[in-house]
């Protein structure tokens, strides 16, 4: 398909999500709103003007004031900060918490440099695709991953099954589930978008803020705070 097909698709596509029955959506998700989890960020999604949804048991903005094109075009131009907190986010720890993790995913997890990342996939014992993930390593006995909000439950299994055996044979690994913990993506071009989307963000959330514990951000030869 050429790229006019594809963005007539794309529109067609999105006119249609926009048309959805919300009760729809809800029995879809199978979750009311009184039982829908709510990120930290939740009332500021909705006082700005946020379209929330039913996402895998926790309410989501999909939509914002402006279109669902303007918010893509702002995003490649200048960047966009994505609240993800419905995302688990766990780390792994222990001398052996690499090899743990390379028996589980299909990425070279030793040949990573502290503090970089990849795109993996967690596979079962045929090969198969169980879900996608993000590996980051933090230090040499320190791994964190964020694996998605809908297949958490199996994802979790998954590796607490595999960590006894590991453990069993003598392995030192240990894990912590992060949910004390909010998680944003930033999407930006280059560093100064970053600076100025991450400072506008900062200001508008500054209530927010004393009540989250403060990281440091390594980005290229900055450390921002977030």
């Amino acid at each position: 398909m050429r790229g006019e097909g594809l963005w007539q698709l794309g529109q067609s596509i999105t006119r249609r999500l926009a048309q959805v029955d919300k009760k729809v959506v809800g029995r879809r998700y199978f979750a009311s709103e009184a039982e829908l989890k709510k990120t930290v960020l939740y009332d500021f999604h909705v006082a700005n003007g946020g379209k929330m949804v039913p996402f895998a048991g926790w309410g989501m903005p999909i939509q914002y004031k402006d279109s669902i094109m303007e918010s893509t075009v702002n995003c490649r131009q200048n960047g966009s900060i994505f609240d993800v907190s419905h995302m688990c986010g766990f780390s792994l720890k222990g001398k052996d918490c690499i090899p743990f993790l390379e028996k589980l995913v299909i990425a070279d997890v030793a040949a990573l440099a502290p503090g970089t990342g990849t795109l993996t996939v967690f596979t079962n014992e045929k090969g198969g695709a169980i879900d996608d993930s993000v590996i980051t390593k933090v230090q040499n006995d320190h791994m964190y991953i964020v694996v998605n909000a809908g297949c958490r439950d199996k994802d979790l299994a998954h590796i607490e099954e595999h960590m006894k055996a590991f453990k069993a044979k003598g392995g030192d690994v240990s894990w912590h589930i992060h949910d004390e913990r909010s998680l944003l993506a930033l999407q930006i071009i280059d560093l100064n978008s970053a600076i100025i989307v991450i400072c506008d963000f900062s200001i508008q959330l500054k209530h927010v803020w004393n009540k989250v514990k403060v990281y440091t951000v390594r980005l290229c030869d900055y450390s921002l705070m977030l």
